[in-house]
């Protein structure tokens, strides 16, 4: 029995895979179906239900309603960031684990976060339950089956509040990752069995419930009206939350273009003149996330200005839809406290002087300043603030550390590597280049400007570790790049003619 179990399992699953290769991505159209056509098509339906939960019987995402309850928000929205930034789900088959994860830290770290849980369900039940959704359903009994990628000990009082306890509740477990990698084709047959699935009705809202649509006797694809996807807690404010979720969403900008360009720069561009070098990284970190604070403002009031001003801005499609929270004065709140902590780690055991408090101010205002007057000009005048902008972001740290001579070579091959892209997007007026030689530009700029340093003001300035720890940071950086442009290298074999 179980064998023959199995057996149409993987029948099912082949089929699938095989519907997939025929009809393709571009013909998943057919399945999209309105409200009103997909309630004409649940009254008509004889046989099992498999209704989707989130942003369908419920108007909401239950795994970000739950994580917004964590308290203190403060401290559990930059532990999730930390946990982005170190992207555990690699190692457990990709970004589909990334709400496993989360879960799991907010139940293990704020295991309060369930009691308010339980205590909110009614109330969120109440404001976002699916009320034509739910009357369509109504009385549909044993044959109705709630698969959702929500999580069991979340969705289950949801789905007790939205009075639908009578119906089975087919979710993903927590205790495993299966469940979110391969999706609920295969623990909807693994629980409810090939037969039911392929006699289905199934309704969901999301793309990545093809495989199941796919699988079923009537696949509906509807999105709902009032359903909402709001980020776990973007009503408290966070330094780098606009920047991750709004400005750059999806392309790990804080990792990539903050902490492994900027931040590597500034520790390589000064530290063979720090002492004691682990203070130094330390307070370059808390300096960084200081200016990180005030130019992120500088991205909020970028959008803005677009999204009031220009015709066909070039916005985020979560800027239209996402939701962070963008105070005016809680950056500078921030950014001082975290530039007073910086520059304490850095002069310590010493007392720093006001000076120091006063440059790193006159930094933050003069580029809060200048990024606003950048935002309020002509795009074709901004090809030459743009410049100005970048050299703030690289080399801010020098106004209160002093940077080794190398290290201004290597500031301006970054500032050079950024501009080149952003002039000929600004010039040509058309889609931002292709980047994919970008980091072995700035490392042909690099070996120039250091070269040229070593003329001007001797070989001593460039022969030393300094140098030799950039020039290895931004190999590293174009690694990919140059295997692929060493492999293309070839010899001229005939002549024309």
């Amino acid at each position: 029995m179980l064998v023959q179990e199995q057996s149409e399992s993987d029948s099912l699953l082949h089929l699938v895979r095989e519907r997939t290769a025929t009809v393709g991505d571009n013909d998943d159209s057919r399945y999209d179906f309105s409200p009103e056509a997909a309630i004409e098509r649940i009254a008509t339906h004889d046989g099992p239900l498999l209704v989707d939960l989130d942003e369908s019987l419920y108007l909401s995402n239950s795994t970000e309603d739950f994580i917004n309850l964590a308290r203190p928000a403060l401290l559990a929205i930059f532990l999730l960031q930390l946990l982005d930034l170190a992207e555990p789900w690699r190692l457990t088959g990709g970004v589909s684990t990334r709400d496993v994860w989360r879960v799991r830290l907010v139940r293990f770290l704020f295991p309060w976060t369930m009691w308010r849980w339980h205590r909110a369900v009614p109330a969120l039940a109440e404001k976002f339950a699916n009320r034509p959704l739910l009357e369509a359903l109504e009385g549909r009994g044993s044959q109705l089956h709630i698969v959702t990628q929500g999580f069991a000990p979340i969705v289950a009082p949801l789905v007790a509040s939205l009075g639908l306890a009578g119906a089975r509740l087919i979710s993903a477990r927590l205790n495993r990752f299966s469940d979110r990698r391969h999706g609920k084709l295969q623990y909807a047959i693994e629980l409810l069995g090939p037969d039911v699935v392929r006699q289905s009705l199934v309704l969901t809202d999301s793309l990545q419930d093809m495989p199941l649509l796919r699988a079923c006797a009537t696949p509906l694809r509807t999105v709902w009206p009032g359903a909402r996807f709001c980020h776990a807690l973007s009503d408290t404010y966070f330094p780098g939350l606009y920047l991750a979720r709004i400005k750059r969403p999806g392309k790990h900008y804080l990792r990539h273009a903050v902490l492994q360009e900027d931040y590597v720069l500034w520790i390589l561009g000064s530290v063979a003149l720090a002492a004691p070098p682990i203070g130094h990284v330390l307070g370059l970190f808390l300096l960084l996330s200081s200016f990180w604070a005030v130019y992120e403002r500088g991205y909020v009031d970028n959008d803005k200005i677009a999204a009031n001003y220009e015709t066909k801005p070039a916005l985020s499609a979560e800027f239209y839809t996402a939701s962070v929270s963008t105070p005016r004065w809680q950056p500078w709140i921030w950014a001082a406290a975290l530039g007073v902590i910086g520059i304490l780690v850095l002069r310590w055991p010493a007392t720093p002087p006001w000076q120091d408090y006063g440059k790193w101010l006159l930094v933050l205002a003069a580029t809060h300043l200048f990024f606003k007057f950048y935002n309020r000009v002509t795009k074709r005048s901004r090809i030459w603030l743009y410049p100005v902008l970048q050299l703030a972001r690289t080399s801010a740290f020098a106004a209160l550390v002093p940077m080794v001579p190398i290290g201004a070579a290597a500031i301006l091959a970054q500032i050079q590597m950024r501009w080149v892209p952003y002039y000929m997007y600004r010039v040509r007026g058309a889609n931002w280049p292709d980047e994919r030689h970008l980091c072995t530009f700035r490392v042909v700029s690099f070996l120039m400007l250091a070269v040229l340093l070593g003329i001007a003001a001797g070989w001593h300035t460039i022969l030393n570790w300094t140098t030799l720890g950039l020039l290895a940071w931004t190999v590293v950086l174009a690694r990919r790049e140059l295997k692929s442009l060493i492999a293309s290298f070839a010899w001229i074999k005939t002549r024309p003619g």
